[in-house]
């Protein structure tokens, strides 16, 4: 594309249009694992004590640290790792006692994962409307609630809903709260740990998540029963013991015969490369905040573009950011997404009529019965989706900022 020369208007000086870039970053590629866990990952593999039950004597498994110091950075009581983000979900839901037939809320703006953990213990999904600030429409959640025993809670791309309010709907329905933390590790509302509202915080370490370990999960609680079911179900036989962070042996003695082990444990060489991470957890979220608000204001005031408004009570984690483009065709929107590709810049949408790569919606999902949500569908017809990996630079994200806003401007303005 030629540049075109235009006027500095604070300079007066004539230079050539940022038109002409082109971003050269790659949107799916994370940073390496640190020093840390590559060497303790080593010595994992030299041991050959994989298995997270598989101990020297005297030895305390990288699995069991892992759990101890993640209960630890959350505030709960209990932590167990488990095989992914998925199945720490449908442990939960398991854990809380969740049945077949039961009908189980959960958000219309999620992924597939979410609604798919629900429907592999047998339960309903039951959808629930999305605001324009990408969260559960608290407003429609009362309408829902009656006769619903659960919800499980996506915090979708990080976005945080007024988590008291929420509460208190739940709370006064009797609805016990599983939440969906795969995108908010390291949040907080007013100061809470995301995942410790909810009787159960679900999290993921796959790969494109906060710590990764290319797949991976760890469910908190601080409830004894929920957390003893949760360790069976996740395969620990009669192993117990052997968690730094478990309630009394007499607790696993009233459940062990009743509770079936549906294996999905987490291994010593994940949670090996995890806990270097984890120390240092604090530290990336700032990183990629830093990167979420050069893209965010970048994208300030760009015509026909609406930016997703972040309340001052939640601290979110800026690994993605989404914005809107409500209302606007999908012909038009199309256009824009192959402009940006072009550019080098990945977006996805959320709004297409079939599910691409992650991009599914609560339509998508025809095992999940569900009836239109006019509202919700015109907020998920305008989402636009993009990854913040920490491999990205300031200046990167200040490119790609310039790239989308001139590419929006020109489909708005019907170039």
């Amino acid at each position: 594309m030629n540049g075109q020369c235009i006027i500095d208007l604070a300079t007066g000086q004539a230079h050539k249009s940022r038109m002409s870039e082109i971003f050269k970053g790659n949107f799916t590629q994370q940073e390496p694992i640190p020093e840390q866990g590559i060497e303790a990952a080593l010595r994992v593999m030299q041991s050959g004590r994989l298995h997270r039950y598989n101990v020297a004597q005297g030895e305390i498994s990288e699995a069991a640290l892992l759990e101890q110091e993640f209960a630890a950075y959350t505030g709960a009581k209990y932590c167990i790792g488990v095989a992914s983000g998925g199945y720490a979900l449908a442990c939960a839901l398991r854990a809380v006692g969740v049945r077949p037939g039961d009908r189980v809320l959960t958000n219309a703006f999620t992924l597939a994962p979410v609604p798919g953990a629900i429907a592999s213990t047998g339960a309903v999904p039951v959808f629930v409307g999305v605001t324009e600030g990408l969260v559960i429409d608290l407003d429609d959640l009362e309408t829902r609630i009656d006769g619903a025993g659960c919800l499980v809670l996506s915090h979708m791309r990080g976005h945080l809903c007024d988590m008291d309010r929420l509460m208190q709907i739940c709370d006064a329905a009797g609805v016990i709260v599983i939440e969906d933390c795969a995108h908010t590790m390291g949040a907080t509302w007013n100061g809470v740990p995301s995942g410790r509202h909810g009787a159960v915080g679900c999290y993921s370490t796959q790969t494109y998540k906060h710590m990764n370990s290319g797949e991976g999960g760890l469910l908190i609680t601080d409830d004894d029963q929920i957390a003893a079911r949760a360790t069976m179900l996740s395969g620990s036989y009669m192993l117990y013991d052997r968690h730094l962070v478990a309630p009394d042996p007499q607790v696993f003695e009233a459940i062990k015969y009743d509770t079936p082990n549906v294996s999905g444990r987490i291994d010593n060489l994940r949670a090996a490369i995890l806990r270097p991470q984890l120390a240092d957890l604090d530290a990336q979220v700032a990183r990629w905040n830093d990167r979420y608000r050069v893209v965010e204001e970048g994208l300030q005031g760009t015509p026909g573009l609406t930016l997703i408004d972040r309340p001052k009570a939640g601290v979110y984690v800026g690994s993605s950011i989404q914005f809107l483009l409500l209302d606007w065709s999908a012909d038009k929107i199309a256009d824009v997404l192959a402009r940006c590709l072009a550019r080098g810049v990945e977006l996805k949408w959320f709004g297409g009529d079939e599910p691409n790569g992650f991009t599914s919606r609560y339509d998508s999902w025809r095992y999940a019965p569900s009836e239109r949500m006019p509202a919700s569908d015109r907020v998920l017809r305008g989402i636009i989706d993009m990854r913040l990996p920490l491999t990205f630079s300031l200046e990167d994200c200040a490119q790609i900022a310039r790239i989308i806003r001139a590419e929006v401007g020109a489909v708005w303005q019907g170039a």
